[in-house]
């Protein structure tokens, strides 16, 4: 009988924000020796788990920390989102927040414990990882392991995708994280086809003392976008401004910047400070003086890398000269104002592999393929 068979694995539940100290604890310890991996705040970890998170408006989570010998050893979610079955009608449920040392007895326990809560609300599939849902952290990383996280990344172990594909899981949809310099030259073809449309083409920053207003702008926009893409999930109005108020104060009005045809607010791109970037030393704590850091850091150093999580171009665009042309214009408003301020690595995503007018644009402009995020599903 070989070692591991002999281990004691045990598994205690999570339901409340009281409880999330082991639960939040696990990933410092299976990434002990990365050098890599950015500890995250724990006020924010905190806050995705509260009763005030917009997104528990219409979703359900349980969670579960797993001990090995009494040892802390790994972690899971599992959550229903009722807009996704509003959406697919699929009966679907997600898994998330995975992280476990290299041990198949304690994936297979977590990926049990996470499935029977699933099959006994009725789900039939199981999808993830999403943490906590399809517009936040998604995928599990399988490639990209030698750099940090950007801001709202996942990072992972190289054994991860192994140790879930032994539980019976298939990968569904590989997701890409691309490196953009902003002093890219722009291509003289996306240069005419901006010059041709100028007089019926406005590009403008974000409107920070209309930001309700704004932010129901871009929400309009990104659910017209996105709506036809692989597992969609529509924001929901108060879940996206709360993060909207939330990001706002941490950027410039110009990391924001919204395309208006005809006067119509027609597209957008948000670019983020990589706030990883800022707080990698604070160890995930803000007190007593990592508040006066990382407001330095944002405020006033700023720092030399970004982040561009969210772009759309409203749909009757998209399959037109137009479209490409929408994207061009606000991903070269939004580099001008990253270039202004010195930021020298710029990272686009996630993508979806298959999304070949994005993957095009993004490459044209010199974007390069770094990271690799693989979401999986199982039959229950």
């Amino acid at each position: 009988m070989d070692k591991q068979s002999r281990d004691t694995i045990s598994l205690e539940a999570i339901s409340r924000v009281g409880q999330l100290s082991p639960f939040l604890a696990v990933p410092h310890r299976i990434y002990a020796t990365d050098p890599h991996w950015v500890t995250p705040l724990n006020f924010e970890q905190r806050q995705r788990f509260s009763p005030k998170n917009h997104f528990f408006q219409h979703a359900r989570w349980q969670g579960w920390v797993a001990r090995r010998n009494g040892q802390l050893a790994g972690r899971i979610t599992a959550q229903i989102d009722d807009l996704h079955l509003q959406q697919h009608g699929d009966a679907m449920g997600y898994f998330g927040m995975l992280e476990a040392e290299d041990n198949a007895e304690v994936f297979a326990t977590l990926c049990n414990a996470a499935e029977s809560w699933l099959r006994e609300r009725g789900m039939r599939q199981v999808r993830g990882p999403f943490n906590l849902h399809i517009n936040e952290e998604v995928g599990l990383l399988v490639d990209g392991f030698s750099t940090p996280p950007f801001v709202m990344m996942g990072h992972g172990r190289p054994w991860y995708g192994t140790r879930v594909e032994e539980q019976g899981y298939v990968p569904v949809k590989d997701l890409l994280a691309y490196h953009v310099r902003p002093d890219f030259e722009a291509p003289r073809v996306m240069t005419r086809l901006a010059e041709r449309v100028s007089e019926k083409v406005v590009v403008r920053p974000l409107r920070r003392k209309q930001l309700a207003q704004e932010a129901a702008i871009m929400l309009e926009i990104f659910n017209d976008a996105w709506a036809n893409n692989w597992g969609f999930v529509p924001l929901a109005h108060d879940e996206f401004l709360d993060t909207v108020k939330t990001l706002t104060q941490l950027m410039p009005e110009d990391y924001v910047q919204i395309a208006e045809y005809e006067g119509k607010p027609v597209a957008f791109i948000v670019a983020l400070p990589n706030i990883n970037e800022a707080t990698r030393d604070l160890g995930g704590k803000l007190l007593p003086f990592g508040w006066v850091k990382l407001l330095w850091r944002l405020k006033v150093r700023h720092p030399r890398t970004a982040r561009v999580p969210l772009m759309g171009v409203r749909q009757e665009f998209q399959h037109s000269r137009l479209g490409p042309t929408l994207a061009f214009i606000v991903i070269d408003a939004v580099r001008k104002a990253l270039h202004a301020r010195d930021v020298t690595d710029v990272e686009m995503g996630w993508v979806l592999e298959d999304n070949d007018g994005m993957r095009n644009i993004i490459e044209t402009i010199g974007g390069k393929a770094y990271k690799r995020y693989r979401v999986y599903e199982k039959i229950l």
